[in-house]
């Protein structure tokens, strides 16, 4: 049975990532295709990096080979076992005559046959196993896209906090050199240097934090893709603003259908029931059918012989596995309903953060971005007009850069309220199918 781990998603934005000169190397004892690699110098958007995480990664690897594997096993279910060769020697006189070459001397065939139906089922068995592989592997192509995406948004937002951390330490900075000059004129107290010199020290700590989180995400990244993590890894683009609105207000039945947690919990119910219904034809027996032919002795008589051999099922009337099969049609019906209703409420929570996330973003833009931006301009021409203090200015000029910095993470979250959305209703299919034959 699949467990609940299969309804874990979350996918994050776009945009596009710049590579060093030569790319990344591969870390040691990793085998990395070349049709892979990233490019250079061309750098490497969104969508190739992807791919190359979608080639690289070992996970997929196995899972790509666990399709494989059930194709195996689903082929060999169509073949029958292999006859059986019998050499005979009946009535071998153990005293006196010729000894060997007066017994009853036959060579031929035994082939067993299952009793109808059984071979078509263990097919349908086979092929069922094969559904859920595939599926396997669409949740794990979706898993490695989503730490893609993540790590992208990470990097890229990080940043964008970067930048505004910077413009915010610049403004401390000129604040306090600003500052000193006023005290040493004697137009200010002791104090107001103090505070610009203590704010600067601050920006100066915030910025530090953010790349350091730069770096970690970098890394991160790197590890991802199964490159190795390089100092001068840059990525561009932006995050989104805005949602999506074609997945607002997606109808939950369309996820049911297409996720592949729906679809392996399906699957697991189709193979349960061919299972319990093989176990029913266990009680009929397989009949052997041998037929071979020789000679009589030294009167080198030609003779043919029919066999057929029936078990009978007196020890073993396949009981223990008649329960056992429909306790596991019972366990896979219930997990089914119980990622049907993890993936429900997966969904609407993704939903309501999605749409919690959109709001956000748009008070920060429409309404928080241009009143800090007025308040800025009116308290700069009043500094200038004598009637704002210098700290109202160096205090306006803060809170504005703290407002953009607060927006850039307000969009990460739109992203990751984004991203979640769209791993559950887009989940990224199976590059291949491999059919069982």
């Amino acid at each position: 049975m699949k467990s609940l781990w299969m309804v874990k998603m979350m996918v994050l934005g776009s945009g596009c990532l710049m590579l060093p000169p030569g790319g990344f190397a591969a870390p040691p004892g990793t085998e990395v295709r070349r049709e892979a690699e990233p490019a250079g110098r061309e750098g490497l958007t969104l969508a190739r990096a992807l791919e190359v995480a979608l080639t690289n990664n070992p996970r997929l690897a196995a899972a790509e080979a666990g399709i494989a594997a059930a194709g195996g096993r689903a082929w060999q279910t169509k073949r029958w076992s292999n006859p059986q060769l019998r050499l005979n020697a009946d009535e071998w006189p153990v005293s006196g005559g010729r000894g060997f070459s007066d017994a009853i001397q036959t060579i031929g065939v035994a082939q067993l046959l299952p009793y109808p139906g059984k071979k078509n089922l263990e097919r349908r068995i086979g092929g069922a196993g094969v559904r859920i592989a595939e599926a396997e592997l669409a949740l794990r192509r979706t898993e490695v896209a989503r730490d893609v995406k993540a790590a992208f948004a990470q990097v890229l937002a990080a940043e964008r906090l970067i930048e505004v951390s910077t413009q915010l330490l610049e403004v401390a900075r000129a604040s306090a050199a600003t500052a000193r000059k006023r005290v040493e004129a004697g137009d200010a107290a002791y104090q107001e240097q103090l505070r610009a010199e203590v704010q600067a020290v601050q920006a100066q700590s915030e910025l530090k934090s953010f790349e350091r989180e730069w770096m970690a995400a970098r890394q991160t990244l790197a590890a991802i893709l199964g490159l190795s993590a390089q100092r001068d890894l840059r990525v561009s683009g932006a995050l989104a603003e805005s949602p999506r609105e074609e997945l607002l207000g997606r109808p939950v039945e369309e996820l049911l259908l297409r996720h592949p947690s729906a679809r392996a919990a399906q699957a697991e119910v189709a193979r349960a029931e061919l299972e319990e219904r093989r176990t029913r034809l266990d009680p009929y027996p397989d009949v052997t059918v041998e037929v071979s032919g020789g000679k009589i002795g030294e009167t080198d008589q030609s003779i043919i012989q029919l066999g057929l051999a029936v078990p009978l099922p007196i020890l073993d009337t396949g009981k223990g596995r008649r329960r056992e099969a429909q306790a596991n049609l019972r366990a896979a019906e219930a997990e089914q309903q119980a990622v049907l209703r993890e993936l429900i409420k997966a969904w609407a929570t993704a939903q309501q953060r999605y749409r919690t996330a959109a709001e956000q973003a748009a008070d920060y833009r429409d309404r928080a971005l241009p009143k800090v931006d007025e308040a800025l301009r009116l308290v700069r021409t009043g500094f200038e007009q004598g009637k704002f203090n210098f700290i109202d200015l160096a205090d306006t000029q803060r809170t504005a850069a703290e407002v953009r910095r607060a927006y850039q993470q307000t969009l990460l979250e739109l992203n990751v309220a984004q991203a979640e959305v769209e791993a559950l209703a887009e989940p990224v299919p199976s590059a291949s199918v491999i059919e069982s034959k």
